[in-house]
């Protein structure tokens, strides 16, 4: 079941667990993306996918030892911050656009408490 990483095998332990602790934040990460309730949050949510996707690359780096995906796990890592920017950048647009009054309502429409 396990694949013995270069004769360390605590090592192997520690990666297969990884992976799985991995997977399950890729989960609850995505049902908060589903879920919302804000645009905020759904930004949160798809930028810790990233998060988790890079460090997917690396673990599977670490296990299998094809240093390409490294490669992919920088790549993936510039688009996400890239792509997390613009949608920062588009949410203080909105909000700057609404009405004085309601520049709360448009940054958190479910009616919470800004942070």
């Amino acid at each position: 079941m396990f694949v013995e990483i270069e004769g360390f095998p605590i090592l192997s332990v520690a990666v297969q667990l990884a992976f799985v602790l991995v997977m399950a934040g890729v989960v609850l990460a995505f049902v908060r993306l589903i879920k919302g309730p804000s645009l905020p949050d759904r930004v949160v949510a798809l930028d810790t996918m990233t998060v988790l996707i890079v460090a997917f690359c690396g673990l599977y780096t670490l296990q299998t030892g094809v240093r390409a995906f490294l490669d992919v796990a920088v790549v993936l890592a510039l688009i996400g911050f890239l792509a997390t920017v613009a949608l920062a950048r588009f949410i203080e647009r909105r909000v700057a656009r609404a009405a004085p009054d309601r520049r709360q309502d448009a940054a958190f429409p479910s009616g919470e408490d800004a942070p």
